[in-house]
């Protein structure tokens, strides 16, 4: 069985993982600059990037510089995904499979880690991509409870076609105030019953737990998400100013531009400690509200004067070397989750308390007759309105009091949104959304025509999957 992991991937051992909306191109190339060996393109819905040319044109977008990528999908048709990763195929080395993500939105979609009990799916999935493609298809999935039944469903995914097993040491109930610790002995006991790399993915916040992740698990390569996106300097095992990074990013994203809402994501993570230090509210508010890039090299600038002015910063450049933290909040640092709140058995005395009674009979008798007051008085209220609220003119329901055309509500959305006009009474917005929508588009058009009469300074052509 050929090594993907040699043949494909030049043995790399730190690996920046899929994160949706997250590890686009300018951030897996600034991951590449501090170290990272491999990357994964965020999670793509394979149903939507066969049908919409547009979702595939923005959502995967590479370059000679970004090899070797990892495309990976979420999926649960065997041909969709087929036709997925054919439309991939030139512009990546693998096709991953994600059988990890346990947000509430794969639960609906019937995705991500909601297929991990469906092995027979699993199985005609990865089997009809294997024979098809001529790349290899790789896996990304989480454990379960019972570790036995976690080494029966990498060795079924391994004989399916699977040609590397990327495994999250978490259940799939571990995720937001539950996430806790991932359980590396899982990982290596997944590890000695398959015969194909496996990488490793969990509880890694600096390179000291990689090469510690290495050692324990025996894995081929460890891959970090989180860690990254708060320190994408990780794999280099120092702790660069906030700002050099956000710089470093930003020049990438001027270079292949992405979705500003992406950037201004990353900026969060870059600067999450320091934006959580009161004294930069305003800041904090100045990149919540920046609506064009040239405000977020703006905000970059005014928080590296206010640490060169607060903190007496001579050399504004200066890394630090991984070492324990805490740090000065100007340096990139890990995001530490709280642990999980503790589980109290059922019948113990804090799950059992409820509510205490009150015995103030007074106090709930005044509480009574006020409510009785306020109703009777909402009675006389109508009636000596001595009439019923008008009629909407094309309808029998009562009419808007403040409408504009006097109709009820339903009646007003659809005359608006036919002729595209306001009411302001029903707040229904239609034209004055339709003009601002044009004037973004014009602005977008005019930045758009601007960009192309420039001359290219690109060291690479941007690929994208039409």
């Amino acid at each position: 069985m050929e090594n993907v992991w040699t043949t494909k991937f030049n043995k790399a051992q730190f690996i920046v993982g899929p994160m949706v909306d997250q590890s686009e191109l300018p951030f897996r190339l600034l991951c590449r600059q501090y170290g990272a060996q491999l990357c994964y393109s965020p999670m793509l819905h394979a149903g939507i990037f066969v049908k919409d040319a547009k979702y595939r044109k923005e959502n995967l977008v590479t370059c000679e510089s970004d090899r070797p990528l990892v495309v990976q999908f979420c999926a649960n048709d065997p041909d969709t995904f087929l036709e997925a990763a054919k439309l991939a195929e030139p512009y990546c080395d693998a096709i991953d499979l994600n059988l990890g993500c346990p947000q509430t939105i794969a639960k609906r979609g019937h995705y991500g880690a909601f297929l991990e009990d469906e092995w027979d799916l699993l199985r005609s999935m990865i089997s009809k991509v294997k024979n098809e493609l001529t790349i290899p298809i790789t896996c990304k999935v989480r454990i379960f409870k019972d570790m036995e039944k976690s080494i029966n469903y990498a060795k079924m995914l391994e004989q399916s076609g699977c040609s590397l097993l990327a495994v999250h040491g978490r259940v799939k109930e571990q995720k937001g105030v539950l996430t806790g610790l991932a359980n590396w002995q899982y990982i290596k006991a997944i590890k000695e019953n398959v015969k194909i790399p496996v990488v490793a993915n969990g509880n890694i916040q600096s390179l000291v737990d990689v090469y510690r992740c290495l050692e324990e698990t025996g894995v081929e390569g460890v891959m970090s998400a989180e860690g990254v996106l708060h320190n994408p300097a990780l794999f280099r095992a120092i702790h660069p100013p906030v700002w050099k990074i956000a710089e470093d990013y930003l020049q990438l994203v001027e270079q292949y531009p992405c979705a500003l809402s992406i950037a201004r994501g990353h900026l969060f993570k870059f600067f999450h400690i320091s934006l959580s230090i009161e004294e930069n509210n305003d800041l904090r508010s100045l990149l919540a509200k920046a609506n064009a890039r040239s405000q977020l090299h703006q905000f970059v600038e005014l928080m590296k004067e206010r640490f060169k002015e607060n903190y007496g910063l001579e050399d504004l450049y200066i890394d630090m070397p991984m070492s324990t933290l805490p740090l000065p909040p100007y340096f990139c640092q890990p995001h530490f989750r709280p642990p999980p709140p503790p589980i109290k058995p059922p019948g113990s005395e804090e799950t059992s308390k409820k509510r205490p009674i009150e015995n103030d009979s007074e106090a709930n008798e005044a509480k009574r007759l006020a409510h009785e007051a306020k109703l009777i008085a909402k009675k006389e209220a109508k009636e000596a309105a001595g009439r019923r609220l008008p009629l909407c003119v094309l309808c029998p329901n009562p009419k808007g009091v403040k409408c504009d055309y006097n109709l009820c509500r339903t009646c007003c959305r659809n005359k608006v949104y036919k002729l595209v006009l306001d009411c302001v009474g029903h707040k229904l917005l239609f034209k004055t959304r339709k003009r601002i929508n044009e004037e973004k588009n014009k602005e977008k058009a005019n930045e758009l025509v601007s960009t192309l009469t420039q001359p290219s300074t690109n060291s690479s052509p941007v690929l994208t999957c039409e």
